[in-house]
């Protein structure tokens, strides 16, 4: 069953075309990845997938309903997550207050009940809070949930925005370079990470450039360059096909690169 699929899904910036007709399928469990060099659209089809910016054309189907045309509070209601490029926390808040932003799109009580404090707003506070510390333990920030966000180090930010993406339970997580900036240990630990998220039950789709990362964890990986998918397949077809390794290295280079590997099997 396919959780996620796109089709002719292009978004127009005046006479730039940053995704262009793209068609995503993206299958229920595992662990999937769209890769390109820099410039490629990934980021932008992260925003259209998950209401950031609209479409300028096509669709977007999740768990079987066409979201096109919600924001992006209403794919998050459904069960989609995301992280970001660029670390965005609240900085003032404690650990465990991040976290529980999260948890928005699921809380039922109303204002009112809110502000009177009535039993029906404890319980559920007392609910959020058990999810928070859970999806913190699941990170291996169990122990700073009272820390202010911005003592954690890098890469434990790059956590604990996971676990603010995970506290709702999403059926998809999209996460965006989660190993940007983290050294090998830390880049080891993450893809642990992303592993045990996935046996769990929740579909991940990433965007990442490092290449080891994503040919190590990837299930399924769709390759973008100026805007357009030019391959999708596992991680084996994708180290095969010409056209990745062209859109990575250059005509040029890529030709070169054959040539010597050619010219290796014959001797």
């Amino acid at each position: 069953m396919m959780l996620l699929s796109t089709h002719n899904l292009t978004r127009r910036y005046a006479g730039l075309v940053a995704v262009d007709a793209v068609r995503l399928e993206i299958p229920e469990g595992g662990i999937h990845a769209v890769i390109g060099p820099n410039g490629a659209g990934k980021t932008t089809l992260f925003n259209l997938l998950t209401g950031i910016v609209p479409p300028s054309e096509g669709g977007i189907v999740f768990d079987g309903q066409d979201i096109a045309a919600l924001p992006a509070h209403r794919r998050a209601a459904l069960g989609m997550a995301r992280t970001f490029q660029n670390i965005r926390l609240f900085s003032s808040m404690s650990v465990l207050e991040n976290v529980l932003t999260g948890l928005h799109p699921r809380l039922s009580v109303g204002p009112l009940a809110t502000v009177l404090r009535l039993d029906r707003f404890r319980a559920e506070e007392r609910e959020a809070v058990a999810s928070a510390k859970a999806a913190l333990a699941m990170v291996g920030l169990a122990m700073e949930e009272n820390a202010p966000a911005d003592a954690l180090s890098y890469g434990d930010q790059r956590r604990l925005e996971i676990a603010r993406a995970l506290v709702a339970a999403p059926r998809l997580l999209l996460l965006d370079e989660p190993a940007a900036g983290m050294n090998p240990a830390e880049t080891a630990a993450l893809a642990d990470l992303v592993r045990r998220i996935a046996v769990g039950g929740t579909t991940v789709l990433l965007v990442e450039h490092d290449m080891g990362f994503v040919m190590e964890l990837s299930e399924t990986i769709t390759v973008l360059n100026f805007g357009r998918k030019i391959f999708a397949g596992t991680p084996e077809q994708v180290r095969a096909e010409p056209a990745v390794v062209e859109a990575y290295l250059g005509a040029r280079l890529a030709a070169k690169l054959r040539a010597q590997a050619e010219a290796q099997h014959g001797q």
